[in-house]
């Protein structure tokens, strides 16, 4: 894989990303593309690459980049809202556009834990991608945040929610809270993150408590109709106690595009390495998924120069 050091603006803010290039890139093109996107407190320089070290022996020329204030990103350092990264992925699908070897009609979208509710909801606003893999998200913040909560932690959550709102209002800022204040990782994706993560340069910001408003507010089976006729792929682990699978399979209720649901075998992120089987497996189902995709797609629209 070549990896290419590069920028882009989104509504101002200079992100920082890189594209992906197989070794044996053909110069015959325009090729096609994916854009890989991490989910909450993730960055380029893991999921990303990890799946753009895969995919990219498949034929993809991959970006990965890092969100609006996350690592060298420029942007608030702490602020974390979901419609902000939604922003940052259209724009990295305009930036993509842009570039000379990439065919504008085969341009896919991965979205990973959060991530995977921007993709859907960038995918739908856009309107301009081929196909749509949402891998182990939630669809409904709310229930989602609930459903991780007794009735007393959520009613706390609320009550410091209004709270926050009014100190946005009053005062101008929200207050910074710890990573994983109202975002608690289940046992399994602790451990994971614990040794994987944690090192992992920029991870662990304190975040904003506006972050969990965001969260509340994220519909994304309001949305998924709409990406209709793009095709969607979820994914989702069986066992995933952090984002349970019936997060998966309510959205794969509400999406009337083309869909598919794919189940792995697995949690959240415990076959999250280069070489599992299941995440080897899964980038298999996501090759079978987007080649359809790009070959329903339009004709190439752009040529490499000479």
């Amino acid at each position: 894989m070549i990896e290419k050091k590069t920028t882009f603006f989104s509504e101002g803010s200079r992100l920082q990303a890189s594209i992906y290039y197989p070794d044996d890139l053909s110069q015959a093109g325009p090729h096609p593309a994916l854009i890989v996107n991490s989910g909450y407190q993730g960055f380029n320089n893991f999921y990303p690459k990890m799946f753009a070290e895969n995919l990219t022996k498949r034929g993809y020329i991959c970006l990965g980049f890092d969100y609006r204030g996350m690592a060298d990103s420029e942007g608030p350092k702490g602020t974390v809202l979901i419609e902000q990264q939604v922003e940052d992925v259209r724009n990295a699908i305009t930036f993509m556009q842009a570039q000379d070897e990439v065919d504008n009609s085969r341009i896919g979208l991965i979205g990973w834990g959060m991530g995977a509710a921007n993709v859907v909801l960038a995918g739908e606003k856009a309107k301009n991608v081929a196909g749509v893999a949402a891998l182990n998200g939630f669809y409904d913040g709310e229930r989602w945040l609930k459903s991780i909560h007794t009735y007393d932690e959520w009613t706390k959550i609320l009550d410091e929610v209004q709270e926050d709102r009014t100190r946005r209002v009053l005062e101008g800022e929200s207050k910074l809270a710890d990573t994983f204040h109202h975002y608690p990782l289940d046992p399994a994706t602790k451990d994971y993150v614990g040794k994987e993560l944690e090192q992992v340069y920029g991870f662990g910001h304190p975040t904003r408590l506006q972050f969990t408003e965001s969260i509340i507010d994220t519909k994304v089976e309001r949305a998924v109709k709409y990406l209709s006729p793009t095709p969607l792929f979820i994914a989702h682990g069986e066992n995933n106690t952090l984002h349970p699978f019936e997060e998966a399979a309510s959205l794969y209720e509400a999406a009337e595009s083309p869909k598919t649901l794919y189940t792995v075998k697995g949690r959240h992120n415990d076959f999250m390495y280069g070489d599992h089987p299941e995440f080897i497996e899964m980038c298999d189902r996501l090759q079978e998924f987007f080649d359809k995709a790009f070959a329903t797609s339009a004709t190439p629209s752009r040529i490499t120069s000479a």
